[in-house]
């Protein structure tokens, strides 16, 4: 659905964490009896940069722990309207991008309804990403596979790429 306007009801900061082999990491999650994929990140805290939030949900989310001078400046962005369950109204995410050797994810500092939805993590090839989106797997944000080749081959855009909408 697209963006009904109005004040922004949560903006959140994600990583798009790539690893040497040009895998991006996602976390599964419960919804509606089906598993989805996104980025780590979460709610930006009162008085919290949006890298600031990103370094922060990384590391509760993944274990990883990556100054925030290593995310840079935003490469991407996406907003819109969307019910949710526990909040309704327009959503703002911002990527930031984060590349690692290979990483052993621990989610030991899930919290809440992050643990309560869990349902693991994968690095995902950008080929087996693109095949489980065209075959209607759900991953968030849409465009993530285009957006990591880019960056994969060095292409680190000037400002943040506007992505679809994805509820």
């Amino acid at each position: 659905m697209a963006d009904r306007g109005g004040e922004t009801r949560r903006t959140s900061a994600r990583v798009l964490v790539v690893d040497e082999g040009g895998r991006v990491l996602l976390l599964g999650f419960r919804a509606g009896g089906a598993v989805g994929w996104c980025t780590p990140g979460g709610g930006v805290e009162e008085g919290e940069s949006l890298v600031r939030a990103a370094a922060r949900e990384l590391r509760e989310e993944t274990g990883l722990e990556v100054p925030e001078s290593a995310l840079g400046e935003a490469v991407a962005e996406t907003s819109g309207y969307a019910d949710v369950g526990w909040a309704e109204g327009v959503f703002r995410d911002v990527f930031f991008h984060c590349r690692v050797a290979s990483y052993e994810v621990d989610v030991s500092g899930l919290v809440g309804l992050e643990r309560d939805s869990h349902a693991g993590h994968r690095w995902w090839p950008v080929g087996e990403l693109e095949e489980f989106v065209a075959g209607g797997g759900t991953v968030y944000p849409h465009g993530i596979a285009s957006l990591v080749r880019e960056l994969t081959a060095g292409r680190v855009p000037e400002r943040p790429v506007r992505l679809p909408w994805h509820h």
